[in-house]
This record gives C-alpha cells, sequence and structure tokens, in this order.
C-alpha cells in the first residue's frame, strides 16, 4: 500500500517536471508571475496568442491558461524593478489596468520590452475602450 502511495507521488512529480519543462521551452513563451491583490507571486509562462497574452501556471495539471488578458482596453499603469526581498534579482513589475479589474505581472527586462511592444502593436481601435 505505501509503495502505491509513493509510486504514485513520484509519477505525479515527474509528470509535474517534464509538464513545467515543456512549457518553458515551448516557443513564443516567457517566464511571468503573476500577482492579485496582495497574495503572493504565482510562477508560470506567458504566451502571446493573437489579441490575447495567455498566462499557464507551473503548478497543476491542465495545460489550457488560466488567465487570458485581452490587449484590448489594457493599459499600463506603472512599472519597476522590483527590490530584493519582492522577487527575482532583475524582474520588473507591471502594474495593468485591464476589464477585470487591475492585473500585476512580473518579469525579466526582455520580457518586459516584448510585452510593452505587444500592447503598443494594438491597432488603433484597441486602444478606444481605454478609459
Amino acid at each position: 500500500m505505501a509503495l502505491d502511495i509513493f509510486t504514485g507521488v513520484v509519477a505525479v512529480a515527474v509528470f509535474l517536471c517534464i509538464r513545467g519543462f515543456a512549457l518553458a521551452r515551448r516557443r513564443g513563451t516567457v517566464m511571468c508571475r503573476v500577482r492579485h491583490g496582495q497574495g503572493g507571486w504565482r510562477s508560470g509562462v506567458a504566451r502571446y496568442t493573437g489579441g490575447e497574452l495567455h498566462w499557464i501556471p507551473f503548478l497543476g495539471l491542465r495545460l489550457r491558461p488560466r488567465h487570458a488578458i485581452a490587449r484590448r482596453g489594457l493599459t499600463v499603469s506603472s512599472r519597476r524593478r522590483l527590490t530584493t526581498g519582492e522577487g527575482p534579482a532583475g524582474y520588473w513589475t507591471v502594474v495593468c489596468s485591464a476589464e477585470r479589474g487591475p492585473l500585476v505581472l512580473a518579469m525579466s527586462e526582455d520580457a518586459l520590452t516584448g510585452f510593452l511592444a505587444w500592447l503598443e502593436s494594438a491597432p488603433p481601435s484597441a486602444h478606444l475602450d481605454a478609459a
């Protein structure tokens, strides 16, 4: 009985490691953390798909995105480099205003440059709704 439980736990751990490695290596993805409210950071990957940013957490069994953030109406409220105790060294935090409320992302400087370019490359009509 104990051997079966141990085998099951090891199988799930191996699956999560392979899943995380596959997500991180997938073309067009960047490492990105998400925070809602005053909670902690959740690690995952972000992928640009048309007019949406899909965020997939590292811990989880689903391969589908947990968040699909529409570019339409998304605006950057502020951005700054994370301090030593806040998160990974060299990461930037970006506070965005979205339709569902504020969203806080943390990403590397290269990923931030790509994110800002993605936002700016939206069609002119995409920012008409933004208030």
